[in-house]
């Protein structure tokens, strides 16, 4: 059935302007290899001998830059295309990709072949390239198994494979439009994994420099890759061309200005932290940043031109204006991919700074001194990643606070107090001295961990975001392709969410992974690792929001609860958690501990005592966020007793009390012998003007009525839109 829904939706064949596109796009391919070869070669540049190995051949250093530019580009490719069919053009009604979605998966399955190849590729040659050995001795198989778990660079690569061919796979069977979304998400850990274990992954800063070249690496795969796909989506012929285009070419064009932006930022800053602006002139690496920054303002003036002139016209469909312009934008970007991979491998000049300290090159920077209240307080360094998700967060809420109040509807306050908090906590927890000091101290860290995993979930999902964003984003409508509103709702509504908001699935993941991670080994090789830092902070954050959402969220969840069923899994989760607090503090073995001795901080001569304190601020601090739950819970249960007892009041008033007239009744007949009137309940109910009520009433007044006959929704989400609004009425603050 899956297969016959979207038949009507083959492929067409090559056309013309398709096989120019590709032409294009083999041109660039071509002109980044040469860059990225040409300009390490021109450069000097041999990390190998840097290191005092011995040169691995001509081979591996003209080679190894060239196929990292391909599979680079072959992924940014492969991004691009899967974002087309996932959220650049619509599906069917019925969810099935439909001609477009279906067209540029299949283009995507191609490069992602691509990028598998020359990332597989990449292993024997970053193997060389460590080892200073020329790449034809370590083709042996036995070898290369042997090396490859010792070798960084070679993990990494064979990670990166390992995601290209599960896309690949994707890419191949993925029909819905659901899968796709879910496919964007893998192919966009691409990237990381090269990312966070590049030269920007040591020495000084390295925390701010693999940040935000993660960020800038994702920004550009967007923005790159999306160019591409609907270039290549103008080209295409066919009666869904037009309707396809008048909706891909906007959206690109907003999600460019984005990626843009961000490029330029994170650029800015990675940059400076490798060089100063002094040494940018006089130096090979400072001469490639200036080159880099002048393609990425042409890139700017380029995107432009494209929204002032060819951006409306191609979504009418004219797209003459965007293939020119996009033409030469394309050949511009896959060139500056061949410029950034020659700067990767390109070392940055001495500064004088000499060489960082024990701690800088572990965690990426020096500590003043013991964590004083002071320090904890004042000592900040901004985490890129989930600073800039605070704050974005934030201004995210606020703006659709103001869309609301200018519309004349009310919002209630204490949601806006109760995100706006935990932005607020979020922001602390990793960019204050706790963010500074957690990755070199277990107590500091189980701090941290108590406030991203308990206290700003409890404060997120009090805000009530979802029910925010249903009333603040547009409807689609029945007529247009379904926009961010019916996305958010689809997640709302999808098999996975039911999963992971399941009470059983939800209690184990919050706080069976304590458990196992701390209890494993997964905690001792995580700690040397940046990228694990950050893995830990987000899986934090994640599990504690499932795990709070059913209970004391204020947003429909895929799963209602009953009050008695929230507050039983709460209690249910305490001595699970008590437990872990007191079984850290008992321990007679360090976790982690061979890292924190390494850093050797004064003011940490027993590493254990440290876990002590640790496990202790655990067991202790984590009772209080659940106390928050409880008192949250009460609050809402009371609240709904009293909304009951106004539908009832409401009722008798209306009506008369059906109860109290029903019972007078029967002690009536039984005075008098008269018989039974077993239909007299279903009579009253039918009289006329008696009316049921068939939605509570809610604690924001004029909210629950706008919610209520709020615009029609789009199509093939009317009636799950209309159950997840008024299920979101049945919990107050």
């Amino acid at each position: 059935m899956a297969h016959a829904s979207v038949e009507p939706a083959a492929p067409q064949p090559s056309t013309r302007p398709a096989a120019e596109v590709a032409g294009l796009v083999g041109v660039g391919v071509l002109i980044a290899v040469l860059v990225a070869a040409g300009l390490t070669a021109l450069s000097g540049a041999r990390p190998a001998a840097a290191l005092g190995l011995p040169d691995p051949g001509t081979l591996t250093v003209v080679g190894l830059p060239a196929m990292r530019a391909v599979s680079e580009i072959c992924m940014v490719l492969t991004i691009g295309a899967v974002l087309l069919a996932a959220f650049l053009v619509p599906p069917q009604r019925s969810g099935y990709l439909d001609v477009a979605g279906y067209r540029a998966l299949r283009a995507a399955s191609w490069t992602a072949a691509g990028w598998t190849v020359a990332a597989s590729l990449m292993v024997p040659l970053s193997m060389a390239d460590a080892l200073g050995r020329p790449v034809d001795q370590l083709i042996d198989p036995a070898t290369m198994l042997d090396l490859l778990p010792r070798l960084e660079p070679a993990v990494t690569w064979t990670v990166t494979a390992l995601v290209a061919v599960l896309v690949l796979v994707g890419c191949r069977t993925v029909l819905t439009w659901g899968w796709t979304a879910v496919l964007l998400g893998i192919s966009l850990l691409g990237p990381l994994p090269v990312t966070f274990t590049g030269h920007s992954s040591t020495g000084g800063a390295h925390d701010v420099a693999s940040d935000s070249l993660a960020l800038h690496v994702l920004a550009a795969s967007l923005w790159v890759g999306g160019l591409v796909a609907v270039l290549l989506l103008a080209a295409a012929r066919g009666p869904d061309r037009l309707e396809a285009m008048a909706t891909a070419i906007p959206r690109y064009s907003r999600l460019a200005l984005a990626c843009w932006l961000v490029v330029a930022a994170t650029g800015v800053v990675n940059a400076l932290v490798r060089i100063p602006l002094d040494a940018l002139a006089g130096s090979t690496y400072g001469t490639l940043v200036l080159v880099k920054a002048g393609a990425l303002l042409g890139l700017g003036l380029l995107g432009a031109l494209h929204r002032r002139s060819s951006v409306a016209a191609a979504a009418r469909g004219e797209p003459a204006a965007l293939m020119r312009l996009g033409g030469v934008e394309v050949l511009l970007m896959l060139a500056t991919i061949g410029l950034a991979v020659a700067l990767g491998r390109t070392a940055p000049p001495d500064t004088g700074a000499g060489p960082p300290s024990r701690v800088e090159v572990l965690i990426g920077y020096d500590l003043a001194g013991p964590p004083t209240f002071a320090r904890l307080a004042l000592d900040w360094r901004f985490d890129l990643i989930f600073g800039t998700a605070a704050l974005v967060l934030a201004a995210a809420y606020l703006l659709g606070v103001r869309r609301l109040h200018r519309r004349g509807d009310r919002w209630v306050t204490g949601r806006t107090v109760a995100w706006l908090s935990g932005c607020a906590a979020l922001l602390v927890a990793t960019s204050s001295g706790l963010g500074r000091y957690g990755p070199a101290m277990f107590s500091v860290h189980m701090g941290q961990h108590m406030i991203l995993g308990m206290l700003v979930p409890i404060l997120l999902v009090l805000g009530a975001p979802v029910t925010l964003a249903l009333r603040a984003l547009p409807p689609a409508g029945r007529t247009r392709p379904p926009g961010p509103r019916e996305w958010l709702l689809a997640a709302v509504h999808s098999p996975l969410a039911r999963l992971l908001t399941h009470p059983l699935v939800a209690l184990a993941l919050f706080v069976g992974s304590y458990y196992a991670l701390y209890f494993s080994g997964l905690f001792p090789a995580a700690l040397p690792e940046h990228w694990a830092h950050k893995v830990m902070n987000l899986h934090f954050l994640l599990v504690g929001a499932l795990f709070f959402w059913p209970i004391v969220g204020i947003d429909p969840a895929p799963r209602r609860l009953p009050p008695a069923a929230r507050m039983g899994l709460v209690f249910a989760s305490v001595p699970f958690h008590a437990f872990f607090g007191v079984a850290v503090m008992s321990g007679n073995t360090a976790l982690g501990g061979d890292y924190y001795r390494s850093l050797a901080l004064p003011w940490v001569p027993d590493v254990l005592a440290d876990q002590r304190l640790g496990g202790g601020l655990a067991w202790a601090a984590g009772e209080i966020p659940l106390l928050l739950v409880v008192i949250a819970l009460v609050i809402q249960w009371s609240r709904q007793d009293e909304r009951s007892a106004r539908r009832a009041d409401r009722q008798a008033d209306l009506h008369g009390d059906v109860d109290l007239d029903a019972y007078n009744a029967m002690l009536r007949r039984l005075a008098t012998g008269e018989p039974p009137l077993v239909a007299q309940s279903d009579e009253i109910a039918n009289e006329p003007g008696h009316t049921k009520e068939t939605s509570p009433a809610d604690g924001d007044g004029g909210a629950a009525r706008s919610e209520a006959s709020s615009e029609a929704v789009s199509a093939g989400h009317r009636d799950a839109d209309s159950s997840v609004e008024q299920s979101g009425q049945t919990r107050d603050d």
